[in-house]
């Protein structure tokens, strides 16, 4: 009776176009009423708890930080100082794409800024140079994934707010992954390029080692801002909501000074970030009741007995999430899928012995390939919007982008 419950309610609250937070939300306040005696009432604990964690606090200050340098031109600077080193390398200036989504990355913590400020100035720069528009767009929808992998990244900071996971920790633990996974694109560029160089063409200019330290030089603010958010974290000088504030600070200061922000830039900063923050504020407030409602059944604990009763074994399992997330990455958003299934999978892999560290940043590059998979697919929906209907078909782009994975 509980499962068809949840999954009937959550079903049929989804597809009625209501947000998706208020369908979590009234699932968990049905299952509250109905199995529990009916302490809905609990729901409104919950949620001061939740909106009330000093943790919780930076998520929109990182918003906040990348919205800033979506509008600050700052990526056009560090795209110019990538592109002598990669200029001569069998995929060119595709991997300048990936170089530059890295470092923007580690200041923005969000995928769709990651790729929409790094696109924007990329693909117009690519597509006179005559490199092939389905590959620039491709690169830079997989590499921008990266803004929720490399910290700070929203993903991890949403996942350690809502599981009481060290936010330091977690960052610390996403910077190998992502730039293995940075290195990885690169290879499969170059790989690709020298299979057909057609995708890429050759750059006759000359760049001596000067003028590439030179070029290096010119992106010491935006370094500067990542070791004061990242060593600040690292070295526990600050907690993560305090380097966000600070790094919204240093950035509206390089921004104006060293970039193209206006003072119109920096309100319509905030007034989108207001917005980006209720988006996903509304969606952890109907899955902390949720969780709040399967918690008190005593619902994880039951599936994590079923799990080792069913002889899958703890990888089984966990191979058999890894599908779940591949398949509904393909409806949700990332940040929405994560939020929305962690009451139950993070309970369940913890209780089978995987370190809550470990599910954390699995769990985020599971949902960076949501960000490239149609139909959703955000990355692609942003970069497509980029290029003004040239690459008009999400769909077929894809295609193209997994057919060059395999």
């Amino acid at each position: 009776m509980f499962w068809t419950t949840l999954v009937s309610v959550l079903v049929a609250t989804a597809s009625s176009g209501i947000a998706l937070g208020a369908a979590l939300g009234f699932t968990g306040l049905i299952i509250l009423h109905f199995f529990n005696y009916g302490s809905a009432y609990l729901a409104v604990d919950t949620v001061w708890d939740i909106f009330n964690s000093f943790t919780l606090s930076a998520v929109p200050m990182f918003i906040l930080l990348g919205e800033i340098l979506l509008r600050s031109g700052l990526s056009e600077k560090a795209y110019a100082a990538f592109t002598p080193i990669f200029a001569k390398i069998p995929g060119g200036l595709l991997h300048s794409n990936v170089a530059v989504c890295t470092l923007f990355g580690a200041v923005s913590g969000s995928s769709l800024s990651t790729a929409a400020a790094v696109g924007s100035v990329a693909y117009p720069e690519l597509g006179k140079r005559g490199y092939n528009k389905e590959a620039v767009v491709g690169s830079l929808a997989g590499a921008g994934t990266l803004g929720l992998l490399i910290p700070p990244s929203l993903s991890l900071l949403i996942f350690g707010a809502l599981t009481e996971t060290s936010i330091g920790r977690l960052f610390a633990a996403g910077i190998v992954p992502g730039v293995m996974v940075s290195l990885l694109f690169m290879v499969y560029i170059f790989l690709r390029s020298v299979k057909d160089p057609s995708i890429a063409p050759k750059d006759n200019g000359t760049y001596t080692l000067g003028f590439v330290l030179m070029g290096l030089l010119r992106i010491w603010p935006i370094m500067m801002l990542i070791l004061a958010i990242m060593g600040s974290i690292m070295f526990g000088i600050a907690t993560p909501t305090e380097a966000a504030g600070v790094g919204v600070a240093v950035a509206i200061v390089i921004s104006f000074i060293w970039g193209d922000l206006t003072y119109k830039g920096l309100l319509e900063s905030v007034y989108r970030s207001a917005l980006m923050f209720a988006s996903i504020g509304f969606i952890v407030l109907g899955a902390a009741i949720l969780s709040q409602s399967v918690s008190i059944l005593g619902v994880p604990q039951a599936i994590l007995e079923t799990a080792i009763d069913s002889g899958l074994g703890k990888y089984g399992v966990f191979l058999l999430i890894v599908l779940i997330y591949i398949i509904f990455g393909c409806i949700f958003d990332g940040l929405s899928l994560m939020i929305m299934t962690l009451p139950i999978v993070f309970p369940l892999l913890t209780g089978l012995g995987f370190d809550p560290i470990w599910v954390g940043v699995m769990i985020t590059i599971l949902i960076e390939i949501g960000q490239v998979t149609p139909p959703v697919g955000l990355n692609l929906s942003v970069l497509t919007a980029i290029t003004n209907g040239e690459i008009s078909s999400v769909e077929r782009l894809s295609r193209r982008f997994l057919i060059g994975l395999f």
